[in-house]
C-alpha cells in the first residue's frame, strides 16, 4: 500500500512541495524552508515508524550525516520527529545521481573519472576523520552536476561509527545490508570493517565509470556473493575487448579492489593520489616519439 503523498503539508517548518523520490524505507520531497531555502526532506515510511530498529537506523543516518562537514558531503540541516513522522532535512544538491548521469552519458573519460574519485575521496576522508565508515558507497548515493562537474556524497543509512562496540551494531552477523555490486568482500560476513572497505567501493565505482562493467560478473546474488569471497576481479584491461588503459593506471585501480584489505592503499586519499599520479604520468599518443621510445624500452625490459 503506497504512502500518503505529503506534498502540500508543512512539517517542522518545512513546506513540502513535491515528492521527488522513494525507496524501501523512506520518501524524499523537495521542500522549502523560510531560512534555508530549497531543501531535500526525507520521511521514514509510516509502516516503519513502529519498528524500533528502522527508526534507530533512520535517526542514526541523520546523526552520522550531521557529524560530517565537507563541501563534498550533502549537508544535514535538521532531523527528528514531528506530527508523528520521522524526518531528515538535507541540503538540496543540484544535478542527478551519478548513476543516472553515467547511464545517460556513457563511459567517462579517465580524466573525469579521476576528478570524481578525488572529490569522493576527500568527502570520505572527512567522514573517516569524524569516525564514520560509509559502507554503502554506490553511484545511486552520489549526486553529480555535469555543469559544475561536482560530485557530492549522501546517504549514511548503513554507515557505522568506527568506535561503535559490537553490541551496538544494527545488523546481525551473516545479514548483509548494502549493495552487493559495490561492497567490500570483508563486509559480507557482517564483520566490523574499517575505511578500507570504502576504498574497495570507490575503486569499484571508478572501474564501472571507466568500463560500464563491474569487477565481478555474477548474474545472481548467490553467484556474485561467492565470486566476491573467492575470486579476484577481472583486470580493468580485460573486461571490455579493445578498451585499454595505461598499465600503471590499471594497477592503481586494481589495487583498490584487492580482496585482502591489507593489500589495498591505506586510505581513500592514498587511493585517489595513486590513481591521479598514474594517469598524470601515463604516456599518451600526443607525446609522440618520446612516448614510443619509452614503450619500446618497457617492452625490452619485460
Amino acid at each position: 500500500m503506497p504512502n500518503e503523498n505529503l506534498a502540500g503539508r508543512t512539517i517542522a517548518g518545512y513546506r513540502l512541495l513535491e515528492r521527488v523520490g522513494e525507496g524501501g524505507t523512506a520518501e524524499v520531497y523537495r521542500a522549502q524552508h523560510p531560512e534555508r531555502g530549497t531543501c531535500a526532506f526525507k520521511v521514514l515510511r509510516s509502516r516503519l515508524a513502529s519498528d524500533p530498529t528502522a527508526v534507530k537506523r533512520f535517526l542514526r543516518e541523520a546523526g552520522y550525516g550531521s557529524r560530517v562537514e565537507h563541501p563534498g558531503v550533502v549537508r544535514t540541516y535538521d532531523y527528528g520527529e514531528a506530527d508523528g513522522l520521522y524526518y531528515l532535512a538535507l541540503e538540496w544538491a543540484e544535478g542527478k545521481s551519478l548513476a543516472e548521469y553515467v547511464h545517460r552519458a556513457g563511459l567517462l573519460a579517465p580524466a573525469l573519472v579521476v576528478s570524481i574519485v578525488q572529490q569522493l575521496a576527500a568527502a570520505l576522508a572527512a567522514a573517516h576523520q569524524a569516525g564514520i565508515i560509509h559502507r554503502d558507497l554506490k553511484p545511486e548515493n552520489i549526486t553529480y552536476d555535469p555543469e559544475s562537474q561536482r560530485a557530492k556524497l549522501l546517504d549514511f543509512g548503513i554507515a557505522r561509527d568506527a568506535e561503535l562496540p559490537p553490541e551496538e551494531r544494527l545488523t546481525r552477523t551473516g545479514f548483509f545490508v548494502g549493495t552487493l555490486k559495490y561492497v567490500a568482500p570483508e563486509a559480507l560476513s557482517g564483520e566490523l570493517v574499517d575505511g578500507r572497505a570504502d576504498i574497495y567501493s570507490l575503486a569499484t565505482i571508478a572501474y564501472w565509470m571507466l568500463t560500464g562493467q563491474h569487477p565481478h560478473s555474477g548474474r545472481t546474488p548467490r553467484e556474485l556473493f561467492q565470486q566476491l569471497l573467492t575470486q579476484d576481479p577481472v583486470p580493468l584491461n580485460k573486461v571490455v575487448p579493445g578498451l585499454r588503459f595505461p598499465p600503471t593506471f590499471e594497477s592503481a585501480v586494481m589495487r583498490g579492489l584487492e580482496r585482502d584489505p591489507s593489500r589495498r592503499q591505506p586510505t581513500v586519499t592514498a587511493f585517489a593520489a595513486e590513481v591521479t599520479a598514474a594517469l598524470a604520468g601515463a604516456p599518451t599518443p600526443e607525446t609522440g616519439l618520446f612516448a614510443a621510445l619509452k614503450r619500446a624500452v618497457r617492452r625490452r625490459d619485460q
